[in-house]
């Protein structure tokens, strides 16, 4: 099979199915960002020396693969793609108060950083909530679900507290944002 197949030389692609769409159509625009995510938590994990959060980041790629066929596929398409379920949102959650119940817990908001790994985290985490916009646009014309939309939404959160525990098991200290009157207070 050859890589390149000449099809989208006009600025078309095809999705499940065969339907033809521009490729910046807002299906496109949303996988395409799930694929970019899906690429950012590789380079997280190329960076990576902790098993204990491996093992989540290769799930994650592989849910975001999962949910990448899902919105490539129009729902009137009888298909054998597997589409995002509510376990796997609950999958999230439960990732999610597993590793939240070995931080010390958030009283104040963090400024993206710290470790590398950390901050590929938050770095993430951005693309992530992007992914989540084009998603929402998509669900409201009917063209995506709302599970994979709160799909996104826990791995956004998923993403945050991944990056605080990669900081815990690099000793990497989170840095507090200040607000102006506090940061004023500072430089007194």
């Amino acid at each position: 099979m050859k890589i390149y197949t000449r099809t989208g030389d006009r600025g078309e692609t095809g999705l499940v199915g065969g339907k033809r769409v521009s490729k910046e159509d807002g299906r496109i625009e949303a996988y395409g960002t799930v694929d970019e995510l899906n690429s950012v938590i590789g380079v997280v994990r190329s960076f990576n020396q902790y098993s204990e959060l491996d093992i989540h980041l290769e799930r994650i790629q592989n849910l975001l693969f999962i949910l990448g066929a899902d919105l490539a596929t129009p729902y009137e398409i009888e298909s054998e793609v597997t589409r995002i379920q509510l376990g796997n949102v609950e999958e999230m959650e439960k990732a999610i108060d597993l590793i939240d119940a070995k931080l010390e817990p958030i009283r104040h908001f963090i400024l993206p950083g710290g470790s590398r790994v950390a901050s590929l985290l938050h770095f993430a985490r951005t693309v992530c909530r992007r992914a989540e916009r084009r998603v929402v646009a998509l669900n409201r014309t009917g063209e995506a679900s709302p599970t994979a939309v709160m799909f996104l939404n826990r791995l956004s959160d998923l993403l945050f507290v991944l990056a605080r525990y990669a900081n815990k098991l690099a000793g990497a200290s989170e840095v507090q944002w200040l607000n102006q009157k506090e940061e004023d207070k500072k430089n007194e």
